[in-house]
């Protein structure tokens, strides 16, 4: 039986060019123009994944998506957009998506993805809304952080470089690993970048406790959780 693919895409030539490929390659595709129709199509559950666009007429892609993880519809997701920045494919990405493909993209790469979302056993979405390292937690949804309660506020890239460290807890850091996950720096700036953030987030995340999460491992680099 053919697995059955909904496609949400308002550009008609980019959705003409989809629909026939997946075709021709034996799914079914149905297609939605607009965010509304989308929605509609995608909550009575018949499909086997949807191609998601991101910016969208009359409900963009982003509410499209927080509407069916609400309504516990675990259809798995492939966003296509033209926002390629790395805070938007972590937004998509933690909001319940399973996939991101930058535009332009080649059909190709859209049907390898595809094809392995569709492999994976019990393909509805994995979705990670918290990490944790002890009594600390970040919530990914609305991007709150607290410990033991108390509600820390971060700016921006101090959030990503503590999401880094969280994914990594009881891991060493290096510099160099921080430099590419958090600022996408594929060289040495050289400058003490990592350093300076890195002390501004342990004041905040260690202050006025007793146990400090942050640990500077000499001639390593960092690491949050247990140093002992």
């Amino acid at each position: 039986m053919s697995q059955k693919i909904l496609l949400v895409e308002d550009d008609r030539t980019t959705a003409e060019f989809i629909s026939k490929s997946l075709t021709g390659e034996g799914f079914v595709v149905d297609h939605a123009a607009d965010g509304r129709d989308g929605l509609f199509h995608a909550t009575d559950g018949s499909y086997d994944a949807i191609i998601l666009d991101r910016m969208l007429p009359s409900m963009d892609g982003m509410a499209l998506l927080a509407a069916m993880r609400a309504a516990q519809i675990a259809t798995p997701v492939i966003i296509l957009s033209s926002l390629g920045a790395v805070d938007a494919r972590v937004e998509g990405l933690t909001s319940g998506a399973n996939d991101y493909l930058v535009k332009p993209f080649a059909f190709s790469e859209l049907l390898a993805r595809l094809k392995l979302l569709l492999a994976k056993p019990g393909n509805g979405p994995q979705v990670e809304t918290a990490l944790y390292c002890e009594d600390l937690e970040m919530n990914l949804l609305n991007r709150r952080v607290t410990r033991a309660g108390k509600r820390i506020e971060l700016q921006p890239r101090e959030f990503r470089l503590l999401e880094y460290l969280l994914r990594h807890k009881e891991q060493v850091v290096t510099r160099t690993m921080m430099l590419e996950g958090v600022w996408e720096y594929h060289f040495d700036p050289g400058t003490n970048v990592v350093d300076v953030h890195v002390s501004r987030l342990r004041r905040k995340i260690d202050d006025g406790f007793a146990t400090p999460l942050v640990h500077t491992i000499r001639g390593a680099g960092y690491m949050l959780g247990d140093a002992s």
